[in-house]
Order: structure tokens, then sequence, then C-alpha cells
């Protein structure tokens, strides 16, 4: 299974990295550009300590209300701020979640959604954040999270504990996947009760 972090790098990031070092954990993070440009630093440690680095456009705008010129812009314009961080990126989250059949076209990479939603941005709450995680996780599940509240990054420890103790294995989303195509969906890992 895996876990994602969307929004990111925020002011909590550092200390998930850390925390991640510390139980060996792997996780995929879907980065605005914007923020990026930020924290490119951030980008780097990411990279550099071998999680996935994802695009979730330049400033998380709901991409199905615009034109296909300005999906491709969002997509670009922060593959191109990841990119000067020092990291490619090898999939795409669209914001809420949100696309058509131009998203898809455009993203340039395998196009990540979840099957598991914690809700960590609605209930801000450590507990119910694990509990979400722990209670809805499958074998080749994608679970979501968002690395911007702190509630959430309190949670990880628990959620990975947790998740080892049920004989998860967790890996990046592209290792979950194993060969995704550029504009394909993905919600889990499909014939997912034969693996992790």
């Amino acid at each position: 299974m895996a876990l994602t972090f969307d929004d990111g790098p925020g002011p909590h990031t550092a200390r998930l990295l850390d925390l991640l070092a510390a139980r060996k954990a792997p996780a995929t993070f879907f980065l605005p550009g914007q923020n990026v440009a930020r924290q490119p630093g951030l980008v780097r440690r990411m990279a550099a300590e071998g999680h996935e680095i994802g695009n979730h456009t330049w400033d998380h705008q709901q991409l199905t209300k615009l034109g296909r010129a300005g999906q491709r812009e969002e997509v670009e314009r922060a593959a191109a701020a990841i990119a000067a961080a020092g990291a490619t990126p090898t999939v795409f989250r669209p914001p809420y979640g949100s696309r058509n059949a131009t998203t898809d076209a455009v993203a340039g990479a395998p196009v990540i959604l979840w099957d598991v939603d914690t809700l960590d941005w609605k209930t801000r709450d450590t507990d119910a954040t694990v509990a979400a995680a722990l209670r809805d996780t499958r074998r080749g599940s994608i679970v979501l999270m968002h690395d911007i509240h702190a509630p959430t990054v309190a949670a990880v420890p628990r959620i990975i504990d947790g998740l080892r103790e049920r004989g998860y294995t967790l890996v990046t989303v592209s290792q979950l996947l194993g060969d995704a195509r550029p504009g394909v969906v993905h919600r889990r890992r499909q014939g997912a009760d034969a693996g992790s």
C-alpha cells in the first residue's frame, strides 16, 4: 500500500520527513509548484531520501474549470518548478481529485487518485486520521493525507506502525502500480489481493 501526502511542502513537512526516515517508510508527495518554489530544499530532501515526487499543479486550481491551455499551463509550470528544485515528478494528482479527459491528456504522467480518504483536512484530528487510515486500508490501497496539517503529521508514526502490524508493506505509488502509463487513472492497485 502507499501513503500519499498532498499540498506541501509546508511548515510540518520537515518533521514528517524525519518521522518517515526514522521508520524507513517511503511515501509519495503531490506538490503544488508554488510551494516547491518556496522550499526547494525540502523537495531535494524528499527525492534524496527515496520518496516519490508527484505534480499537484502550480497553485491547486480545480482543473475542470479550466480549458486545455489553462490545464496544460498548471501542469507544466509545476513540473518546471519541481525540476528546478532538482527532482522529477513521476506521477500526477489533480487537486480535489477533479479531472476530465483533458486533464488526463495533459497530465504527462499516471493520474493518481485514492481509495482511502482519511478526511484529515476536515477533522484536523490525529486520532481520527489514524483510525481512518487503519480501518479503510486494503492491499493495494492509496491513502490520501495532507502534510500541511500538524495533526496529520502527528498521526503518521501510529499509522505506519499499525499498518505494519497488520502485515502491510509500504511503498511509493509507482512501486505499488508497477508499469503505469501517462494519462491512465488509478485509485488503487488492480488485482491487489495478490500483493502489497
